[in-house]
Parts: structure tokens; sequence; C-alpha cells
């Protein structure tokens, strides 16, 4: 019994959690010690009398939660038509500001000023205020930031679920070529981590449900429109080139609800968490991996042989558990990208891995490039080649992005100058090997024909070899002292490039081929 009086304490703990993160600031804590007095009072643990002080908490609980986030945004309103009439008046200004701080509303205000600096980034004012907002936050969430777990699990677990409901690839097939799961599970694991976003930062609700939605519907019409190329091998192909790119759809819908489109700062520390989010998945996937193993081994032990319904819970359903418990890990919603925590943990462990596999890579692609002449025609008459370098290249900018500092101050100066001359190298060769490649396709395209495969191969070849040979030119024109800030800004407008296309390659080729 008093096991079950903790397990409701700690639902209704998940039920302060749907709150906006003002309330839960300000009266969770009080809410919480009046819920476990009433349990603590009762005579007896009497299960029906801790239901009936559940239900009147859960009865009220849907106009509470939509009023609280009325009043959430009608704050936010309000002081935004405020900030509005006093951005050029400093002493005002102020004000505000201590008024807040007084009414506990400083994440109203926060909020509030942000939205309206990134609507006129021109104004000196208002970009004091937002560098003092910011600075603060950072340094106050380096001490008192905590994972939102509340929300985190319960959407892993959902996901988990429907991913296991999807496993069945083998009758759950579109046009009967590939399963259904690889179409869906970005668009999936996406709205769930959209939801955890907007649920912890308390803010941005009908974002997160419109970029959620229109993620699903993107996938929908990739499957509508498949039967539309004819030849089984072309609707093949459009469904393969789905699965690969509808993935970064969801990446860029991530990086809209978290704000990665108000600066260039933004959207490259945008980049550099995704990379992080990405290892740590890998992470707790090696961690499952040897958990399913060691389960299963010690059944088979036993003779015993799990059902495949269980198997596929095992492996589906734990893959689906670790996009947004890897999310939740490491990026706090409560802030902008560019004042994530970039200084510790993870993050300093892939800024340092980056930067040792830079040298090496420079040695690879020199060997590499002398030992070409001599196997010259491989990627004209090997498909696979192609594929390898392909995969090579966006690896190398990948590389290039985990290596760029996100703020020079703990580099010295001759470091600096090192890492920048290595980057400048390794995007050299790499444009070499590119073209190389990209030349190969170009020659079997014009011996064939113009299919998907190749189209999308030639426009990534295309998109990549200009993001290196900018980051080249770039560079050479600039000074030490900009160079980070200018390669950081060609990485955040490549993102730009990398939307495009993919958007391109899901809409136009249905309507051209």
């Amino acid at each position: 019994m008093h096991t079950f009086h903790r397990r409701l304490i700690a639902f209704y703990c998940w039920i302060l959690g749907l709150y906006p993160l003002n309330f839960r600031e300000n009266y969770a804590e009080e809410m919480l010690l009046v819920f476990q007095m009433q349990l603590d009072d009762m005579p007896s643990l009497n299960v029906w009398h801790m239901l009936r002080i559940m239900w009147r908490e859960l009865r009220p609980l849907p106009v509470l939660l939509i009023n609280a986030h009325l009043r959430e945004r009608h704050a936010n309103m309000e002081f935004d038509v405020e900030i509005r009439e006093a951005e050029s008046n400093p002493q005002q200004l102020e004000e505000i500001y201590q008024l807040a701080r007084r009414n506990d509303q400083t994440g109203a205000f926060r909020n509030a000023l942000i939205a309206r600096y990134e609507t006129a980034p021109d104004n000196v004012l208002l970009a004091a205020w937002y560098y003092r907002l910011q600075n603060g936050a950072e340094d106050a969430r380096k001490s008192a930031r905590q994972t939102n777990w509340l929300i985190a699990v319960p959407l892993s677990i959902l996901t988990g679920l429907i991913f296991w409901t999807l496993s069945d690839v083998e009758n759950l097939l579109v046009l009967d070529l590939v399963p259904h799961l690889l179409l869906w599970w970005s668009p999936v694991a996406t709205m769930s981590a959209l939801i955890f976003m907007a649920i912890t930062a308390g803010t941005q609700f009908a974002r997160a449900i419109v970029l959620g939605l229109s993620l699903l519907v993107a996938t929908a019409y990739c499957i509508m429109v498949a039967p539309t190329f004819g030849p089984e091998s072309a609707s093949e192909q459009y469904l393969i080139v789905a699965t690969i790119h509808l993935p970064l759809l969801c990446w860029a819908a991530l990086g809209v609800m978290a704000g990665a489109r108000s600066s260039a700062a933004d959207r490259f520390a945008f980049l550099f968490k995704s990379i992080e989010v990405a290892i740590v998945a890998g992470l707790y996937l090696l961690a499952g991996m040897a958990f399913g193993g060691i389960t299963i081994g010690m059944f088979a032990a036993l003779s015993v042989e799990l059902p495949e319904v269980l198997l596929r819970l095992i492996a589906a359903g734990g893959v689906g558990l670790l996009p947004v418990l890897a999310l939740a890990t490491v990026y706090d919603p409560t802030a902008a990208p560019s004042t994530q925590d970039f200084d510790q943990g993870m993050s300093r462990f892939i800024a340092t891995l980056m930067r040792l596999l830079l040298p090496l890579t420079l040695i690879v692609l020199v060997i590499y490039v002398l030992v070409i002449p001599f196997n010259f025609m491989a990627p004209f008459e090997n498909r696979d080649v192609l594929i390898v370098y392909n995969a090579m290249l966006f690896g190398i900018v990948g590389l290039l992005v985990g290596t760029t500092p996100i703020k020079g101050d703990d580099l010295s100066p001759n470091l600096q100058r090192v890492m920048r001359n290595g980057i400048i190298a390794v995007a050299g060769l790499a444009v070499l090997v590119s073209i190389y490649a990209l030349a190969a396709v170009v020659d079997r395209t014009l011996d064939g024909e113009l299919t998907l495969n190749r189209l999308t191969v030639i426009g990534w070849n295309g998109i990549n070899i200009g993001i290196l040979v900018t980051l080249i030119v770039t560079q050479l024109r600039t000074d030490l002292d900009g160079w980070i800030v200018t390669l950081q800004s060609v990485f955040s407008r490549a993102t730009v490039a990398y939307l495009t296309w993919s958007i391109f390659l899901l809409v136009v080729p249905p309507i051209l081929l």
C-alpha cells in the first residue's frame, strides 16, 4: 500500500509538469505539499480514499491548465506591448523589468524582450538587454538546470510503443517495398520531442502542434505520391529518398522550435547540439543493445525462445525510447541554442574528440588524393565507390562543424591559428575528392539516364562542394580575430541549402519525373 502511495505522488508530480514553467516555479512545491498532507492525514492507507483525493485533483485539471497557459500567454503579450513602448527609454524599460521581478514574472519579461529583439535586432537598447538577460540566464542554468524527466519518460514510452506497433515490417509495407517504420519513425519521434520542448519551456504550444502535424502530413504525402512514378523501381527509389530526407525535415522543425532561425550564432549552436544529441542517442543505443542481447541470451540459456512480438518490443520499442531521452539529457528547451551549456560534459568531449580527429582526417585525405591516380576509373565503373564518397563528404562536413569552436575564449591564438589552417586544408582536399566523385556521377548519368538517385547525389555533391568552397574563400579573406564567427556563419547558411534541397527532392520529382 505504501508503494501505491508513492506512485500517486509521482503521478501528481507528472501532472504538475504540465503547467507553465513560471507557474511551476511559484506554486508546484506548495501544491505537492498540500497533496501529500491530504494523503498523510487519512487514518489508514485506503485505496478508495486515495483515488477520491486524486479525482478531486484531476476533475478541474483541464480548466486549470488552460487558464494557467492563457495567463502565461497574456503576461507575455502585456510585456510585449510595454517593451515596444519603452524600447527607446532605458529608464522606463528598467522599471518594467524591476516590476516583473517583484511579481515573479522575470521569465515572461525575458521571453517578450527576446521576441521583440529578434524583430528589431538593430535597436541598441534591446540588444544590450538581450545579452544581459541571456548571460544571466546562462549562469543560473549552469547551477540550477533540472531535466524534465516527468515529461520526457512518458513521451519516450509512448514513442517506443508506436515504434513497436509499426515494427511488423513483413506486413506493414508501403507498396510492398519499404516498411512503414522507416518512413514514420522520424516524424513520430519529432512530434514527441516538440511536445517535450513546448511543455518544458512553457511556451510555443501552437508552433509545436503545427510543426508536428506538418511533418506527419509530409510523410503521408510521400506515401500517397509514390505510386504515381509508374515503374516499381522508380517508386522504390522515391520511397528510399523519402526515408533519408524526411529526418532532415524533422531536424529543421526542431531547429525552428528551438529558435535557431533567429541568428547565425543560434543556427550554428543548434547544429553543434544536434551532433551532441545524436552521439548521446548512439551511446544509449549501445547500452540498449547490450541489455537486449544479455536479456535474450539469458532466456536462450534456459532454452526459452522469446516470441517475435516480444523481440520487436525489445528492439523497435527500445529504439523508440532514445530520441526524447537523448534530447532531454543534453538540451535545455528553456534556453536559446546559443545560450546552451557548451563548457562541460558531452559538449566538451565532442569538441575535443573532433579536434583530435581533424589532423588524422587530414593525413588520410592526403594519402587518398595521392592514391587516386593509380585507380582513377573506380568511381566511374563502381556505384558502391560513389556511395562511399558521398558518405565521406557528409562525414567531413560534420567533422568541420564539430571542430569549429562555439567561442574562442578557451583557445590560445596559436591553437586557433593551427585549427583554422587545418580546417582550410581538410576542406580543400575534400573539395578535390568531391569534384572527382561528382564528375563520375555526371559521366554515368550522361551514359545512361537521369534517375532520382543520381539527381539526389548530384544535388548533394554540388551543395557540399559549394559549402566547402565558400568556407575556404571566406576564411582566406578573414583575419584571425573574426574567423570563428565567419565559419559559424557559413555553416548556419548551409542549413538553409540543406532544407531547400530536401524539400525539393520530396515535392518536385513526383511532378517532373
